[in-house]
């Protein structure tokens, strides 16, 4: 969006608004046109070739971008019983979304080609490498409390995964209930695939929406949406097994990505100006 405000963090802080520079964000930015009547984009991936970016929509589907000429193609979804008639262009925070899927948080496993897919509905999933079929990990048919699955990561190199469940007491339709209230039923896990094992590392969250692990696996973030915060959860180390606050916001945090040189890329609704102004916040992931 060329009206977004970005927020840089460093050894010094530096605020500037791409609209006031209309032709810096012409240069720096292009637009990737989806088919319509696509809506509710998140969180893009790219696989272990540089494909893409993956994303994902408000209707159950995941895109790949395969260049210029053919833009975005339709690569899978999360709803093993999918109805296109129903669900083709279904806009967010729909109850059809209980059965056509809203995917979420996506990560590669980039030894495997899997794909990983946090979906609102359905829980953490998985999409072999060439799309298409779709393996439910953690979630209702698992007897798992799943209810509102959000942000996820997955480490590189050994394929784990961090996913977070925004609330364990409202889902994605009625997100306007735990954002007016004092939710702390959030949680956040990880799912071992050579063990098929989930655990949970932080709970009583309130609203995690993003996660991300740092660079050398050391430590991973996560977002407090209605906290305003960050919290480091540190997974080596001395400090292994435990968590701190790493970041206090003037608005709430939703995604989290980390780029190839260990920056973290935030995405923040703040209440500067209006109350829902998006913004962006970047900073060094892996300094003190």
């Amino acid at each position: 969006m060329l009206n977004m405000p970005m927020v840089v963090i460093s050894a010094t802080l530096v605020i500037f608004l791409l609209c006031s520079y209309p032709s810096v964000a012409t240069t720096l930015l292009n637009k990737l046109q989806l088919p319509s009547p696509v809506t509710g984009l998140e969180s893009p991936a790219f696989d272990r070739n540089g494909g893409g970016p993956y994303v994902s929509s408000s209707d159950g589907r995941i895109f790949k971008y395969v260049g210029p000429t053919e833009g975005f193609i339709e690569y899978a979804s999360t709803s093993p019983n999918r109805n296109k008639t129903v669900c083709d262009g279904l806009a967010d925070f729909s109850a059809a979304q209980a059965t056509c899927g809203r995917p979420l948080g996506l990560g590669f496993n980039h030894q495997t080609g899997d794909l990983y897919v946090a979906d609102a509905y359905f829980g953490l999933v998985k999409i072999g490498p060439y799309g298409g079929n779709v393996t439910q990990l953690v979630g209702p048919a698992q007897g798992n409390s799943n209810r509102f699955t959000d942000g996820l990561d997955v480490v590189p190199y050994t394929g784990v995964v961090y996913f977070t469940e925004a609330s364990a007491n409202f889902q994605l339709k009625d997100f306007e209930t735990p954002v007016n209230s004092v939710d702390k039923s959030g949680s956040l896990l990880k799912y071992d695939p050579s063990t098929n094992e989930t655990t949970v590392l932080l709970s009583n969250l309130a609203v995690p929406s993003g996660v991300a692990v740092s660079r050398d696996g050391s430590f991973l973030l996560v977002s407090e949406y209605l906290a305003n915060i960050i919290q480091r959860v540190w997974r080596k180390g001395p400090n292994a097994n435990s968590s701190e606050l790493f970041m206090l916001l003037a608005g709430r945090p939703d995604n989290i990505k980390r780029n190839s040189i260990g920056d973290f890329w935030i995405s923040v609704n703040s209440f500067i100006g209006s109350p829902r102004s998006p913004r962006r916040a970047i900073f060094p992931g892996d300094l003190e």
